[in-house]
């Protein structure tokens, strides 16, 4: 079975040339990232121009997820080859924007003062520093690290959520975001939501009009607000490394498939993020633990797990990306489909959609149980917006997911979605013998064979609409 679970790897000094961001797509790489906290702007759409040049000399979608910084508090730049602290040594934080030195680690947040109290825990980075507030002076705070290690370039310094008093999305956030509607974007991820409104505020079209939005759930507040937060996103990733420094860290494997089994139900992907293999930006191989835990987050239900440092300033991100792609696709081998589905199933009873919403997710429910008793080698989804697709892909089939779009935008996000194989559909959707043509595309594409059964859900020309509202079984002769 080849590899149902998808990967976003980040493009950043070490992957961004055209020829390593190609490297990248054929090693595993089904959407790129590139995150807005470091660099220009204009850096970053030049990023985004280099993968679509990619796509178009490769001729298949590759999907792009541009990360908003939000209001994440970061450190000033820090010294070139990156500042060593040690357990027990003292840090003075100094509100700021300037470089930070050995004396003095400037942070750029003007409530810094107010917002961190005496017995406080401050995570650099991902956790890899830490250290507790141990005095305030009036311009100053002082911290005994408690945790030491290497801080590098800008790394993000944590602030609990409930006290730190900056809106998000920012005005900069929306700001780089209209330049990058401007240029297309699929995916946006909108970083520190605590709330339902907070994603509303995005205020982009519908997708796939608009990019797909991804709420990054790292904050309490978030965690509280869960199930809201969901139906307003279009996809939700588990930002570990925030959320690992807002709740105790033996929540952290909880929450994970709690929050993945609420996204999957509700037909959101759901992405895996923060530390997969993080001792391969500098190894050429991971950990035992990194092997598990990418499985365990397969085995959990994630639609896609995610390359941070690995793949944006890795000794080796073509490495990175490969080795994910194989560990990923052995757990999907060992994947319990049939009791996830029937838990998908027994879940989806409860909930009262819209009726839109209601008749695509019974078609997709039927569509699950019709080519798993049948033996279906494939579903075959004719898409406007791509929901089809990822209300099929809940159920986690073994039969492959085949999603076919008029709209490149579709198709581009439809790599989010696990399991998922996009196509351009070159005629109507509701042209006749768009059955038929969809059928043959997947037969030349090698995707199905005679003797083969199939599925095909798409939405009837007798009652145009947003729903998916015919199911068909068909025997490949």
């Amino acid at each position: 079975m080849a590899r149902r679970t998808k990967i976003i790897a980040t493009i950043g000094p070490a992957s961004d040339s055209e020829g390593s961001i190609k490297d990248l797509a054929e090693a595993g790489m089904d959407v790129a990232r590139i995150g807005l906290a470091h660099g220009s702007l204009d850096e970053a759409i030049e990023k985004y121009r280099r993968v679509r040049r990619v796509e178009a000399s490769l001729g298949r979608p590759i999907g792009v997820l541009v990360d908003l910084p939000g209001p994440k508090v970061r450190a000033g730049t820090m010294p070139e080859g990156g500042l060593t602290v040690a357990q027990g040594d003292v840090l003075k934080l100094v509100p700021g924007q300037d470089e930070s030195t050995a004396a003095a680690i400037k942070v750029d947040h003007e409530g810094l003062l107010a917002d961190l109290h005496i017995g406080d825990r401050v995570t650099f980075g991902d956790g890899g520093v830490m250290a507790q507030v141990e005095d305030r002076a009036a311009d100053h705070l002082v911290a005994r690290v408690t945790h030491g290690g290497l801080l590098q370039g800008r790394p993000g310094v944590h602030i609990p959520s409930d006290r730190l008093r900056i809106p998000s999305p920012t005005p900069e956030d929306l700001h780089m975001l209209d330049a990058f509607v401007e240029e297309g974007i699929d995916m946006v991820a909108l970083s520190f939501v605590r709330s339902a409104h907070d994603v509303r505020r995005v205020g982009v079209e519908p997708h796939p009009r608009g990019p797909l939005v991804v709420a990054k759930i790292e904050t309490r507040a978030a965690v509280d607000n869960l199930d809201s937060i969901i139906e307003a996103s279009g996809a939700v990733m588990i930002a570990r490394g925030d959320l690992g420094a807002e709740l105790p860290i033996e929540e952290l494997p909880h929450l994970q498939k709690r929050i993945l089994q609420r996204c999957i139900t509700l037909g959101r992907p759901a992405i895996t993020a923060t530390q997969m293999l993080e001792s391969m930006v500098t190894a050429p191989s991971p950990t035992r633990a990194e092997a598990s835990d990418i499985a365990n987050a397969v085995f959990d239900g994630s639609s896609a797990l995610m390359l941070s440092g690995e793949s944006a300033i890795g000794r080796d991100p073509v490495n990175a990306v490969a080795t994910m792609a194989r560990i990923a696709a052995r757990a999907d081998d060992e994947f319990d489909y049939d009791a996830w589905g029937a838990r998908v199933h027994a879940m989806a009873a409860t909930m009262q959609p819209d009726v839109d919403t209601t008749v695509t997710n019974s078609m997709t429910n039927a569509a699950w149980r019709a080519a798993h008793e049948s033996g279906a080698s494939a579903i075959i989804c004719v898409t406007r917006t791509g929901f089809t697709v990822r209300s099929i892909a809940r159920f986690r089939p073994q039969s492959k997911i085949l999603g076919f779009s008029t709209d490149p935008q579709t198709l581009r996000q439809i790599k989010l979605s696990w399991g998922a194989t996009p196509f351009m559909l070159d005629v109507d959707y509701h042209s006749d013998g768009v059955i038929a043509h969809v059928v043959n595309m997947a037969r030349e594409a090698g995707e199905i064979r005679r003797g083969d059964l199939v599925c095909v859900l798409l939405g009837s020309s007798d009652y145009p609409g947003q729903a998916t509202d015919s199911l068909r079984l068909i025997p490949i002769r």
